[in-house]
């Protein structure tokens, strides 16, 4: 299992950005979280197989229809959280 740490940069804030990220999420099968950031970046931890993040990687490229997404920046996870599931952050 892979653990990465995504920033995506754009107008991605107050368009669905995370709703669509946890149902994306959810239908590939990866574990993680998503918030909202001070800097109105979206932050995207997620957890699973190689084939499994290079889906969601693939999909926050663009996200949904209604974001505009200008930067990616993937990172690994050094953090020591062990997800069981995809959850969505309102802080």
């Amino acid at each position: 299992m892979q653990s990465k740490l995504f920033y995506i940069y754009g107008l991605v804030q107050g368009v669905g950005f995370r709703f669509f990220t946890w149902q994306t999420a959810n239908k590939i099968g990866v574990v993680g979280s998503v918030r909202n950031c001070s800097d109105g970046s979206v932050e995207v931890i997620v957890q699973g197989t190689e084939e499994q993040i290079a889906k969601l990687r693939e999909w926050l490229q663009h996200g949904p229809r209604s974001a505009r997404v200008e930067r990616v920046i993937e990172l690994d996870y050094k953090g020591d959280k062990t997800f069981t599931d995809f959850d969505v952050y309102h802080y």
